[in-house]
């Protein structure tokens, strides 16, 4: 159920409420109970699913999980990458990058 933000225009009179979908707006304001209460566009309406049950893999068939399994012990469990392989004429240091230049160059200060 979202919360709802609710402001009065007669006394100004701001506060949140916690409602159902199908609730009804209110219309009077609790402190001053005049009809002229307003709900206003909030940013807190948002449902927030948790648990399980909302993700792709959670439905994932068991044959795949014992795939996944499999592989990943005949892997070793490793997710790193190998070492990249050395040039024979590579002096063993990383390359140095050109340093980057701005394509459009910016407008003369005035």
């Amino acid at each position: 159920m979202p919360t709802y933000e609710y402001e009065c225009d007669s006394c100004g009179h701001r506060f949140d409420e916690f409602q159902s979908f199908k609730d009804e707006t209110l219309k009077t304001c609790p402190k001053c109970a005049k009809d002229t209460l307003r709900r206003l566009f909030g940013t807190g309406a948002a449902i927030l699913f948790k648990g399980s049950g909302f993700y792709e893999t959670d439905y994932r068939s068991e044959s795949y999980k014992k795939a996944a399994k499999a592989d990943q012990d005949s892997s070793g469990g490793s997710t790193s990458k190998p070492a990249p392989a050395k040039d024979a004429g590579s002096t063993g240091t990383t390359p140095t990058e050109a340093p980057k230049t701005d394509p459009k160059p910016s407008p003369p200060k005035t």
